[in-house]
């Protein structure tokens, strides 16, 4: 628990929640569901997952690399 505001932990959560936001724009009863509004604090989710759409690339290299990063280095 010492490393709770870690700069590595805030970047895992941050392409998590953006992976999983992406994932929920896919299936239509989600993203009617939880990706509807599109401003305030329920448009978080929405911006998230524009963001996981439309850098799909980028994304997926920042996961491996993170991913890399946790299992290896850390």
């Amino acid at each position: 628990m010492a490393n709770v505001y870690s700069l590595d932990g805030l970047l895992v959560f941050g392409l998590l929640f953006v992976c999983t936001c992406a994932y929920f724009r896919k299936v239509p009863r989600l993203k009617a569901w939880l990706l509807s509004e599109k401003r305030g604090v329920w448009g978080v989710f929405y911006k998230a997952a524009v963001i996981g759409t439309r850098l799909h690339a980028a994304v997926a290299i920042s996961c491996i690399v993170m991913a890399f990063y946790v299992l290896f280095i850390k």
